[in-house]
């Protein structure tokens, strides 16, 4: 799936399916993302400025430590890493 670039700011995107997805330059700001599959998605330059990532799958994810410092909630997020944020 190919998103680049789109503009999904304050979006409903709870359990959306974009594992492999190409999200580069995504806006998702303010967009909710809860329980949201990300798993080994292309986050490059995606701005999730208080986006709600909650319990999202983002294992192998392609995205910064800064991108995900600026979301609304991560608790119980699967990290690129693998580790479950608190």
């Amino acid at each position: 799936m190919n998103l680049q670039d789109a503009d999904l700011r304050g979006a409903n995107l709870q359990q959306a399916q974009l594992h492999d997805a190409n999200l580069k330059g995504v806006v998702f700001a303010f967009a909710d993302l809860k329980d949201a599959m990300l798993l080994r998605a292309n986050l490059d330059g995606a701005e999730l400025n208080f986006t709600d990532l909650r319990r999202a799958n983002l294992q192998g994810a392609r995205v910064t430590n800064e991108q995900l410092a600026t979301a609304k909630s991560l608790k119980g997020a699967m990290m690129p890493d693998g580790t479950i944020h608190e």
